[in-house]
């Protein structure tokens, strides 16, 4: 039975008070309460802090990396725990009352150790997409995503998205912790963990039921799928695949081939706009754009093989890009 696990949140932060605040109003409405919640705040001023202590129980902790350190924040949030599970909750994603319930309720399985769920956007018939390939870990090394559709029970999967998301704190220790090799967005920082599971044999599974509202706060820095989005993407791929799976992985090998058909598919994109559009404006903004994203996913690419390179050593040293 679940109900003798316990269980803990933690929702790292970065310049979100206003964020963090509906967050933990929606986290005292669980109809299963935490027996935990920490804050692990990465923000320059205290605003967040004056918000959490407005929370009787609710643990303040702090990231001193700052900006880009998500994982390092989850890391600090697992520091000094004992419950047997902790769930991880974006500081923009307001939980539904049976949110808690329903990932805990997904344990009953004792070879379960990673449980996520649904994060609606309010969009169009979001529920019904991407059934069937929620979560995936395809064979050419990309990922699925779908996080708001609803299967309607629960369904493996290679990966959560870390808004909505649980481990067994036991398995994650078991693996070496929480790493952080994934600056600037911090994109594919909460799936390192969960290939490393999945490489260890172990099960994951997404609740459909287990739902949060996902508002898509601010950036940090810039505006999601700007420049700086587009890079950082292609660099942290490249390191999730490598330090997760090793380099010598299939997914490895037809990940980098398939980003070096979309750069040069790019490339000539931005060629064809010169003979494809009418006017010298339009040409010249369809080649520019052609060759800007095509440049950026082959930077991304080749920063993530130098960037893999030194986190495998890093690894064999056992630093796990926290400290």
């Amino acid at each position: 039975m679940t109900a003798s696990l316990s269980v803990a949140v933690v929702i790292a932060t970065f310049n979100r008070a206003g964020f963090v605040r509906t967050c933990l109003e929606h986290l005292d409405r669980q109809t299963r309460p935490a027996q935990r919640v920490v804050v692990v705040d990465a923000s320059a001023d205290d605003r967040t802090r004056t918000v959490v202590s407005q929370f009787e129980g609710v643990e303040y902790r702090r990231n001193d990396k700052g900006r880009g350190a998500t994982a390092t924040s989850r890391a600090l949030g697992l520091e000094g725990l004992d419950e047997d599970v902790v769930a991880f909750i974006d500081d923009d994603a307001f939980a539904e009352p049976t949110w808690l319930e329903e990932l805990m309720e997904a344990y009953v399985d004792d070879r379960v150790m990673a449980v996520g769920g649904r994060a609606i956007n309010d969009q169009p018939e979001e529920a019904g997409e991407g059934l069937g390939e929620i979560g995936l870990l395809l064979p050419n090394g990309q990922l699925t995503g779908w996080f708001a559709a609803d299967p309607g029970r629960a369904v493996e999967v290679d990966h959560m998205l870390g808004a909505n998301m649980s481990v067994r704190l036991a398995a994650v220790r078991s693996l070496g912790g929480i790493r952080d090799f994934y600056p600037g967005t911090c994109l594919r920082e909460e799936t390192d963990i969960a290939l490393r599971m999945r490489r260890a044999g172990m099960r994951i599974v997404f609740a459909p039921a287990a739902v949060v509202r996902h508002v898509a706060g601010d950036y940090a820095k810039g505006r999601r799928f700007d420049a700086r989005y587009r890079y950082f993407g292609a660099r942290n791929h490249v390191v999730l695949l490598t330090t997760t799976l090793g380099w010598r992985d299939p997914h490895v090998r037809r990940y980098v081939r398939t980003a070096i058909v979309g750069t040069v598919r790019e490339f000539r994109g931005g060629l064809g706009a010169l003979r494809s559009r009418r006017g010298v404006k339009p040409k010249l903004k369809g080649l520019a754009g052609g060759v800007r994203r095509g440049t950026l996913d082959l930077v991304g690419t080749a920063s993530g093989v130098w960037a893999a390179s030194r986190a495998t050593v890093r690894i064999a040293r056992g630093d796990n890009g926290v400290a």
